[in-house]
């Protein structure tokens, strides 16, 4: 089963499960219950912690729950905040953390590259601990709209449009949907 976050990401082949990490896990745990997949791939947009550039694709099976008060030891959390699914054909060692909100401290969020968290999408981190709630292989695959600067939403807007093609455009090579031109 595909899914993607939904509202202005949508996509044809896959279900909108909803935006941010509540909206997401209620959503996709709604629909595990009712008709659990057999597989999970989440497809979306991420913001770049500065490892990947605009519209470079991302693959992962690994996500992360850090806020940016952490890097300043102003937070900590009793859970765990790195999960990783049990997917073996992901290759790709990039963690995607997630948060309800989007980073615009450059200088700030490039620290979590130290880390192995290169990216930023808003659900990924839900729909892997649903995943591994009910024992569903996952996946993500992400394409760059943006970095995590003050610049972020400006450029998300204006390279959405293009990054949702790119990433479909890499769906169809890689034969996970077919084409539909």
């Amino acid at each position: 089963m595909i899914v993607c976050a939904g509202r202005n990401e949508t996509f044809n082949f896959a279900q909108p499960i909803g935006v941010g990490l509540i909206e997401s896990a209620i959503n996709l745990t709604r629909q595990c219950l009712f008709d659990k997949p057999e597989f999970l791939l989440f497809i979306g947009s991420a913001g770049s912690y500065g490892n990947h550039n605009i519209f470079d694709i991302v693959e992962s099976k690994r996500a992360a729950n850090i806020e940016l008060s952490f890097l300043n030891d102003d937070s900590y959390t009793p859970l765990d905040n790195v999960l990783e699914s049990e997917n073996k054909m992901v290759k790709n060692d990039t963690i995607v953390n997630s948060s309800n909100y989007i980073s615009k401290n450059f200088e700030l969020s490039k620290q979590l590259n130290q880390y192995g968290i290169g990216i930023e999408n808003m659900e990924y981190f839900s729909i892997v601990q649903v995943a591994r709630e009910f024992e569903i292989p996952v996946a993500g695959i992400f394409v760059i709209t943006n970095f995590t600067n003050e610049n972020a939403h400006k450029d998300f807007m204006a390279n959405h449009k293009e990054a949702m093609g790119k990433l479909t455009k890499y769906l169809e090579e890689k034969k996970i949907i077919k084409s539909f031109t």
